[in-house]
């Protein structure tokens, strides 16, 4: 991501939030003090790749002119699109979301080398989960904010954790292809005891039929005539 290089002091505040579906929503507002009344600071343009998800507007505040973005529902690799939104000082910043099971880590590099003294810029990130480790300044237990120095090169790093959304997604699948496996073996073991061969098979004892016996059992209780 890179915002424009000028002299005099800057106001670049880029801000953040991930969500648990891994999708980047943010705002970012690249200004300078005017020097003269033509002056309309630095402007930044929507990259092509980020039609749609991507707006920019006039920006005046505090004295500062210039401009500012608002975009929504980036993926991690759409992040390193927000580079394009100006020619005038690539390689200043890089930025990167990258994701290693449910572990995701935010890395980023500045250059403000040729910045002017004085100047404010700051980035902040507020992450779906607690942070576990930075070197930024810690806002709350899942927000981070970085105040970067004008003159010198700066790294950020943060590192959360949480579950990926594509393995939701399957784990919920195989959730389901097992009870459809299971509602079939119910309903074929059911359909096989239904339908077994009762028929009587060799060796096994006759049927006993109770109407016999209840009648031998009379039978035999009555008393021989005659005696």
């Amino acid at each position: 991501m890179a915002v424009p290089l000028l002299s005099g002091c800057l106001r670049v505040q880029v801000t953040m939030g991930v969500s648990s579906k891994d999708l980047v929503t943010g705002h970012i507002v690249a200004a300078s003090i005017p020097r003269d009344s033509k002056d309309q600071g630095p402007q930044l343009t929507v990259p092509a790749s980020l039609a749609g998800k991507m707006r920019v507007q006039q920006y005046r505040q505090d004295g500062y002119v210039g401009s500012e973005a608002f975009f929504s529902n980036l993926t991690f690799g759409e992040l390193g699109d927000l580079g394009a939104t100006s020619e005038q000082a690539q390689g200043m910043f890089h930025l990167a979301l990258q994701r290693s099971g449910d572990a995701v880590t935010f890395s980023g590099t500045v250059d403000l080398t040729d910045v002017a003294q004085g100047s404010d810029v700051q980035i902040s990130m507020n992450f779906p989960a607690h942070v576990s480790t930075t070197n930024g300044t810690r806002d709350g237990d899942n927000g981070v904010t970085w105040k970067l120095p004008p003159g010198e090169k700066s790294s950020l790093a943060a590192e959360v954790s949480y579950a990926d959304p594509h393995n939701r997604g399957f784990t919920g699948w195989l959730v389901l292809v097992a009870l459809i496996a299971l509602a079939s073996a119910v309903g074929v073991g059911y359909l096989a005891y239904r339908n077994r061969d009762q028929s009587p098979r060799p060796g096994d004892p006759e049927p006993h039929d109770p109407g016999e016996a209840a009648a031998t059992a009379t039978d035999d209780d009555k008393e021989p005539a005659g005696r």
